[in-house]
């Protein structure tokens, strides 16, 4: 069976799961930029969705059931959200002043790894 057109067409939006909403939110909105999007329901638990473009970041304060200590240094190496960003340079300079660690990538491409405040690995590539 042959279709015309992909049977997925894009990703719509990603959960992570986050400690403390507020000091996510230092990261998300504050580092990266992104925008709160305020048309998010009483879930029943705290969080916040942020806007990218057509999609959206779900953070979850809820317990992680995953560990957060002894994960890759190098993000490339978990599992990881990739976001593009339009310049990597601002991004880096954002992450220098906040003391957050990162990691250029591997392969060349200008891009690179972080994590959150909550361990989840990040890379931003630069398109």
């Amino acid at each position: 069976m042959t279709q015309d057109k992909p049977l997925v067409k894009a990703i719509d939006h990603c959960s992570l799961i986050v400690a403390d909403t507020h000091k996510a939110l230092e990261f998300y909105k504050g580092i990266l930029g992104l925008e709160l999007d305020d048309s998010r329901p009483d879930l029943g638990y705290p969080g916040a969705w942020l806007r990218i473009t057509n999609g959206q970041i779900h953070l979850l304060e809820l317990p992680n059931p995953d560990p957060v200590d002894n994960r890759p240094e190098h993000g490339g190496r978990d599992r990881h959200l990739a976001l593009q960003v339009s310049d990597l340079t601002t991004i880096i300079q954002r992450l220098e002043k906040a003391n957050i660690e990162y990691s250029k990538s591997k392969s060349g491409r200008a891009a690179l790894f972080c994590r959150d405040f909550d361990g989840n690995a990040i890379e931003l590539v630069e398109k």
